[in-house]
């Protein structure tokens, strides 16, 4: 069965008729991320968020959120993470993981729609973004730009049948195709998508491209910030804190990547058209 779908009766109403027919919508579920951490003899659980969600790829969301937000400066941090029943993920930390308690305290709720809002300044991010890439030398075509919507909705399998998710892909230099994640939360689909390039020891991924396949606002520009990610493009439009902060970080930003027609916002040395 999959849980990322759910199915329920409903009426279809048109201007000839009304039909009782099944309709399939987007699952959407609370997930309670909770860590453990501390040293051996004195181990601490804390719950720390609760987001609601697309169920799958929990534990690549926990890992994703707790290193997009700092918790976790890399996968290395991490000792363990599993699954709950409830819709709760655990994430174990190694023992010499020394974290900011001051930002444990910070308690999150995140809303499919909302993102992790409130951040005080662009400053901010800039206190735990710490990812060191390598030679800044990435460039992409136009007419690489251009295939990379067409690609990313032959892959989402679950929009096909509900039209109620959004998705996040990574794409190499080339254009190859090397990760996707869906989510009902824009930012959940990203945190997932940089959870599973954490676990593949890919980040940085300042050698990829990442598509959005909504708008590009702030808190999307500060996750791809966090795991060094260069180039964003997204296929509806950015907020002006989004490319403030992209150009902050020295990011590229693409905005209504529709057919063959983009806005590029920041920097535009990395497209060659």
């Amino acid at each position: 069965m999959n849980v990322a779908v759910s199915h329920i009766a409903i009426k279809k109403v048109t201007a000839d008729t009304v039909a009782d027919v099944d309709d399939v919508l987007a699952t959407e579920e609370p997930l309670e991320i909770r860590i453990n951490y501390g040293k051996a003899d004195a181990r601490i659980q804390k719950s720390l968020s609760v987001t609601m969600r697309t169920p799958g790829a929990d534990t690549e969301l926990a890992i994703g959120f707790l290193f997009t937000e700092g918790i976790i400066k890399q996968y290395s941090d991490v000792k363990g993470a599993f699954t709950i029943p409830d819709n709760i993920v655990q994430v174990v930390l190694k023992e010499d993981v020394e974290l900011d308690l001051a930002k444990l305290e910070r308690h999150f709720y995140t809303t499919s729609s909302c993102g992790v809002c409130g951040k005080s300044s662009i400053n901010a991010i800039k206190t735990v973004c710490d990812v060191a890439g390598g030679a800044d030398t990435l460039q992409v075509s136009s007419t690489l730009i251009y295939k990379l919507p067409d690609m990313l909705r032959k892959q989402q399998a679950v929009f096909d049948t509900t039209g109620g998710l959004h998705a996040s892909a990574l794409f190499d230099e080339a254009g190859n195709l090397i990760l996707l994640r869906e989510d009902v939360g824009r930012h959940n689909a990203l945190d997932k998508l940089i959870g599973a390039a954490l676990e593949q020891n890919i980040v940085p991924l300042d050698k990829h491209i990442l598509l959005l396949s909504g708008r590009a606002s702030f808190e999307l520009i500060q996750k791809a910030a966090m795991a060094g990610i260069k180039i964003v493009t997204a296929v509806g439009a950015p907020s002006s804190l989004a490319a403030q902060t992209a150009a902050e970080f020295g990011m590229t930003l693409i905005g209504f990547l529709r057919g063959e027609r983009f806005n590029i916002y920041t920097g535009n040395q990395r497209v060659t058209i």
